[in-house]
């Protein structure tokens, strides 16, 4: 009973509880400024690869207002796959001619198009197209629609809707990448 009723040492006890919560605290504190570090440098690797593959995309779009022309800026692993996807619908492809959203950078025949962008190397692939009349061929610029009331002759354009599937990766290291799906009307 003696030593219960004693205080002596109780400053101690209570300092040292005191310092065991400020250290927990400094801890804590280190741990959330570190990892917010992480984060942000997460999130600018991000949208370092998401503006690589917008500057795919443009590269894509370009390719197509061309209607598969090839350009020294980005290479194709088959350019008459390419022609032939941006001419018409999944369902006039044929056999061979790959629709799916899935882009492997390992095997050739799962993209279009690949252009490098600084670090990154971005991958297009045409995964669907629906028919339109303004694409580079307008074919029916001369024979056309005659209103029934005003006897002009008035073209009625439909455009070709394409869509697009964009992977960009980094060339060092795979896992900084992003994906994009694009549907464009041209």
């Amino acid at each position: 009973m003696k030593y219960l009723r004693n205080e002596k040492g109780f400053a101690m006890v209570f300092v040292l509880i005191l310092a065991a919560i400020s250290l927990a605290m400094t801890l804590a504190m280190l741990i959330m400024v570190s990892r917010g570090s992480y984060v942000s440098g997460q999130q600018k690797r991000f949208r370092t690869a998401v503006e690589a593959g917008r500057g795919g995309m443009e590269a894509m779009f370009q390719l197509i207002s061309t209607r598969g022309n090839t350009d020294a800026l980005y290479t194709m692993p088959n350019q008459a796959n390419v022609q032939t996807k941006l001419a018409g619908s999944v369902g006039t492809w044929g056999v061979g001619l790959d629709n799916s959203s899935t882009i492997d950078p390992a095997v050739a025949t799962s993209y279009d198009m690949t252009i490098d962008l600084g670090a990154y190397r971005v991958y297009t692939k045409i995964v669907d197209t629906v028919n339109g009349n303004s694409g580079a061929d307008e074919g029916l610029i001369k024979t056309a629609v005659v209103n029934a009331g005003s006897g002009e002759v008035t073209v009625v354009s439909v455009p070709y809707l394409y869509t697009i599937e964009v992977l960009s990766q980094s060339t060092t290291n795979a896992t900084e990448r992003s994906k994009l799906s694009i549907l464009y009307q041209y």
